[in-house]
């Protein structure tokens, strides 16, 4: 399929995070896109502002016109969330060219020297670095996000003369699989999406299958601490990183200091070379996640003085590590965390970094089978807070199992107060409550809340 032939594309599930990058790929790409959601959110108002038209009704009559009828001109895109719908239906019944999400990116990404950001977390974080340091470099990039860059605001950047593509290449349903990358990344493989993986060495070998499909004489690029769950592919340079000096690459002489990590960058790619780093972000985990894009910028031979001036002005991500407010009176820190080590690593960073304060921890977990299948380590991880919070389980692409809910998840919890609030119910507990440290955590609609959250927790 060649992928660039298509004049008119329609999006099944526009408004996920993945699928409106895609989106707007193809309107740079001067095509005709259209689109369905489920509901209006601010992503899908950025689209239509973009002159995007997108129906919200489950209706083949909300087809446009282009779509009506089958022909060579037309592509049809859908996302793993939202595809055994009535529109989804039509096309399919009528035999129209139809593709899934990930298969669209693994042709996109044909096009271009591409570097595959992989594992269960920091891929976006890690892809985000990586994009604004060669975006900062005379390298420059095209990329696709599962976030909102804050420095360019958007989850999606082009670039009309560089060969590079940067892509989150996304474990759940196998969808990195369509990915043939030059550099690949690992950056973790805690066990997750246990709907669609039978078992952990299931989620294991799929990413084997990845690692096999990194093309001859490319780079692969693990954390150390996991390299030994894969063999190693023939034709394939091998590189680790991690905080020790064991690895190919890895930080030393760690410190902190106004809300910025300060630490040396070691290579021993380039005879041993060190250099001196700041990151103006909290959360140890970017440390590794900043480790991992500076690899990959020293294997594209990218300045240092292009790395440095990168991380001097690089704002963060949405809903990573989120810091809305900080004042003597209130802390607040909104993360997307929703895997239980996720969760673990959140909130050791936010305890370490305000250690004083009493931690109020507001979750909405996130899928009834990740809660069911991980609620033991999820009790764990969140009862590292002084007050646990508890929201419905949000159910995205999920029907509820028999049992599995929130109050199952908080009779597990050991923390000192804990209780479960309706979405519905936050805002007035909040206002009614004295607030230290408030954290917010999911990867659902809890991110509807963190502005009126910010409002209440500023005044």
């Amino acid at each position: 399929m060649n992928i660039k032939s298509f004049e008119n594309i329609y999006l099944i599930g526009i408004g996920g995070i993945g699928m409106s990058a895609l989106a707007r790929f193809f309107v740079s790409q001067n095509k005709n896109v259209f689109g369905y959601d489920k509901v209006k959110t601010s992503l899908t108002s950025e689209l239509e502002n973009q002159g995007i038209e997108i129906s919200y009704s489950d209706n083949v009559k909300s087809i446009p016109h282009l779509f009506k009828e089958k022909n060579k001109s037309q592509l049809v895109i859908y996302s793993s969330a939202i595809s055994n719908n009535n529109i989804f239906s039509f096309f399919n019944k009528n035999k129209f060219s139809i593709c899934k999400r990930a298969h669209a990116l693994g042709l996109i990404s044909k096009y271009y020297y591409t570097i595959a950001i992989a594992g269960t977390h920091g891929k976006t974080t890690t892809s985000i670095m990586l994009s604004h340091i060669l975006k900062n470099s005379n390298v420059d990039c095209t990329a696709f996000f599962g976030g909102v860059s804050k420095n360019y605001n958007t989850n999606f950047l082009l670039s009309e003369k560089s060969k590079y593509m940067i892509v989150e290449a996304d474990e759940y349903d196998r969808s990195f699989l369509t990915l043939e990358p030059d550099i690949a990344v690992i950056t973790s493989l805690d066990a997750d999406h246990l709907d669609v993986y039978n078992s952990h060495q299931e989620f294991i070998n799929a990413f084997q299958q990845f690692i096999f499909q990194v093309k001859d004489d490319g780079y692969l690029i693990i954390e150390e601490s996991i390299v030994n769950y894969f063999e190693k592919p023939k034709n394939v340079k091998l590189l680790t990183y991690s905080s020790s000096s064991t690895s190919d690459y890895y930080i030393s002489e760690v410190s902190k200091k106004d809300n910025s990590f300060h630490f040396t960058y070691n290579s021993k790619e380039i005879g041993g070379n060190s250099k001196k780093i700041v990151l103006p972000m909290l959360g140890a985990h970017n440390l590794s996640n900043a480790l991992a894009a500076i690899s990959v910028s020293d294997l594209l031979n990218i300045k240092h003085i292009d790395i440095s001036n990168s991380f001097s002005d690089f704002q963060g991500i949405n809903r990573r590590f989120d810091i809305h407010v900080s004042n003597k009176k209130t802390v607040y820190v909104d993360d997307y965390a929703h895997h239980p080590e996720e969760i673990k690593s959140t909130i050791s960073s936010v305890i370490e970094s305000f250690p004083d304060r009493k931690l109020t921890v507001i979750f909405q977990p996130h899928l009834f089978s990740r809660t069911k299948d991980f609620a033991k380590e999820f009790a764990q991880s969140l009862s590292q807070a002084n007050e646990l919070i508890l929201l419905d389980i949000y159910p995205a692409r999920e029907e509820p199992i028999l049992g599995v809910d929130s109050k199952m998840l908080l009779d597990l919890c050991s923390n000192d107060s804990k209780i479960i609030l309706k979405k519905n119910e936050l805002l007035s507990h909040l206002n009614e409550n004295e607030n230290d440290l408030v954290v917010t955590l999911g990867a659902g609609n809890i991110s509807d809340l963190v502005k009126p959250i910010k409002s209440i927790l500023k005044r």
